[in-house]
């Protein structure tokens, strides 16, 4: 009985294929192991984005939508895509824990919405944050409050201040909201134990110490010009004309962070549960 020959499945993360020259790196690059298996063997290409992945079309894939469905062999429907679904069907609104939060929050307290405030599509969807908006005003919650996380990773590096003005816009035709601090995923989204990181931007949520902004837009913009980018912005907390933080988390507040993967989740809620 002859012995099966051996096989080896490589997996190159960040690599694709596109036929243009101009602006592609791969292509541009000196690989003569890698030109020579295409020249010489059959070959194929694989969709990994939109729905071949699991994915909403026109969404870019990523290394966790990739290795979910090597691993499983058949298509995973991502998370993103059974949200947007249900926010479709309205299921999204019928939600036991959000209907619980939200109910919390009017009857008793704040409600406050946190995570990346991007369409990156990686960690999060802004129709996700417009749903909550919506949900909000549905369930007759006025004291509602945004955490915007800057993004400039999975998306330009200075479209932060853009997708703030469209929240903002959002905001004012739903009715209900207000932002009520700014903070760069560098800071807020650590998931490598660097909590460092993670008490600046806690601080801006919680304790409203550290840098005071009265505009969002404005302090995202002012950081650009000091040359720092989405991703990097210092945590801020926004105030109003007396220097009065607008939303800071409060104990017994209800607390709903939208992004829908936990990597960049855990350390943030780690520390929102167990601040101490």
């Amino acid at each position: 009985m002859s012995r099966p020959k051996p096989l080896v499945l490589t997996i190159l993360d960040g690599w694709g294929y596109s036929p243009a020259v101009e602006g592609n790196a791969i292509a541009q690059a000196r690989k003569p192991n890698y030109d020579r298996l295409l020249r010489d063997f059959p070959n194929t290409l694989v969709s990994t984005s939109g729905p071949s992945v699991g994915l909403p079309p026109g969404q870019m894939g990523n290394s966790e939508v990739g290795h979910m469905n090597i691993g499983a062999g058949r298509v995973i429907h991502m998370d993103v895509t059974r949200i947007d679904l249900m926010i479709l069907n309205g299921e999204f609104f019928r939600q036991p824990k959000l209907l619980d939060a939200m109910r919390h929050a009017r009857d008793n307290r704040q409600l406050h919405l946190l995570g990346l405030c991007s369409d990156g599509g990686v960690h999060a969807q802004l129709q996700h944050l417009y749903a909550l908006l919506r949900m909000a005003r549905q369930e007759g919650v006025q004291n509602v409050f945004v955490h915007a996380f800057m993004d400039g990773r999975d998306t330009g590096p200075n479209s932060g201040a853009g997708y703030l003005r469209e929240l903002q816009k959002q905001i004012d035709e739903i009715g209900v909201g207000r932002i009520a601090s700014v903070s760069g995923r560098y800071y807020a989204m650590d998931r490598d134990k660097r909590w460092e990181r993670i008490e600046l931007a806690f601080n801006a949520m919680v304790h409203g110490t550290g840098r005071k902004v009265q505009d969002a837009v404005e302090a995202v913009e002012s950081s650009y010009r000091a040359g720092v980018t989405d991703e990097f912005i210092e945590p801020a907390t926004v105030v109003d004309a007396r220097q009065h933080p607008v939303g800071l988390i409060r104990d017994e507040d209800s607390v709903i962070f939208f992004n829908y993967r936990a990597d960049r989740a855990r350390e943030m809620t780690e520390a929102l549960i167990s601040p101490a």
